[in-house]
């Protein structure tokens, strides 16, 4: 047996591996939007604290864009065995964590919790549930590379082949602080829909424009067809505080880091910090009966997708950048003025349906 030599900070490099056709999702599961970006500039993203990534690709042009290196298929077609050989044998370190790109919840975190098991005594360490085991959620050492490449001369693709014959150790994800979505991978529109829940967008507007009002129906429209949704108003002043002379105004008067209110149907948290769309979001995923939709009532400059109310009597001009207009609501606003659908003011319907095919709900 060889001699344990465990360290908490092994350095690793990460492969993303993108080289699938995506046949059932009948578009690039890579590429499909989530959390205001990409599935896979997301994953980046999460990992922009490593400095040795790669994305594995089947052939160039889709990924160049992102600004990481990409390692191309050099057998083709024969499944992601191939895009693990790619990357252990561009990586830096002896250590690479794999994930793919259609795993829109990959956390840093189950990577990290995966090193804390690198030892001499294995070669691949990969997570597993009660139901499966992960190889798309693994570390790899480079000392597999010469059974990878046997196991691809021989005709032999599964990634079973590879822990028959290295040294492996299965890391049940439950002992980790990670939830288990974050070995979901989407490979259905389905899944796509439930996955990026609650959709995200603003209605925006100047003060007496009528976002209030067109939220309102919006929610009775999204309801009426069997959808559920949520609503976070901005408030860019930040004048909004507990009742004075409330309990729970006292409670953080004197030094308390948060307060909730609740009933017996409902509650209420003060917690301080920015809160983001996204946070919120995110925050509405982790709920038991997560919402379909979020609607935030302004942030007109942010680079969420966005329903503009331009109203004559307030404002005649649109404001928001248009690359995020779903569309606007006007009475004074010709469609030709903007590169987005323009509706009338109480056309509510029309505006409802232009924001379900921008996500693409059925």
């Amino acid at each position: 047996m060889r001699s344990v030599s465990r360290t908490r900070e092994t350095a690793f490099s990460v492969g993303i591996l993108a080289g699938g056709k995506s046949s059932r999702m009948g578009k690039n599961k890579a590429l499909l939007k989530f959390e205001n970006t990409t599935v896979i500039q997301r994953t980046v993203g999460e990992f922009a604290d490593v400095s040795d990534i790669y994305i594995s690709a089947a052939s160039a042009g889709e990924y160049e864009f992102i600004g990481i290196p990409v390692v191309y298929d050099e057998n083709a077609d024969i499944g992601p065995i191939e895009g693990i050989r790619r990357v252990l044998s561009a990586a830096q370190n002896e250590y690479v964590f794999i994930c793919a790109a259609d795993m829109p919840f990959i956390s840093k975190d189950i990577a990290r919790y995966l090193t804390q098991f690198i030892c001499s005594d294995y070669d691949c360490y990969v997570i597993t549930d009660d139901e499966h085991m992960h190889p798309l959620c693994a570390v790899y050492s480079k000392r597999v590379l010469p059974v990878i490449e046997e196991l691809i001369a021989e005709g032999k693709y599964r990634l079973r082949e590879i822990f028959a014959l290295c040294p492996t150790k299965y890391v049940p994800i439950d002992l980790s602080c990670c939830d288990r979505k974050v070995v979901r991978n989407i490979n259905t529109k389905e899944e796509y829909n439930e996955a990026v829940k609650p959709f995200v967008f603003c209605v925006c507007g100047y003060s007496d424009s009528g976002k209030t009002w067109l939220i309102s129906m919006l929610i009775n429209e999204f309801i009426r067809d069997g959808y559920s949704a949520a609503v976070l108003k901005h408030d860019g002043h930040d004048v909004f505080t507990d009742a004075k002379g409330s309990d729970t105004y006292i409670a953080g008067q004197a030094g308390a880091k948060a307060t909730a209110v609740f009933s017996d149907t409902r509650y209420c948290v003060t917690l301080p910090g920015k809160l983001s769309p996204e946070g919120f979001a995110n925050m509405l995923r982790d709920a038991d009966d997560t919402p379909d939709v979020l609607i935030v009532e302004g942030l007109k400059t942010s680079v969420y997708p966005k329903v503009e109310i331009i109203r004559k009597s307030v404002c005649d001009k649109s404001v928001c950048d248009s690359d995020t207009l779903i569309c606007a609501a006007s009475d004074c606003i010709s469609p030709r003025e903007l590169s987005c659908p323009v509706f009338g003011l109480d056309d509510v319907r029309g505006i409802y349906k232009c924001v379900k095919d921008h996500f693409e709900m059925k």
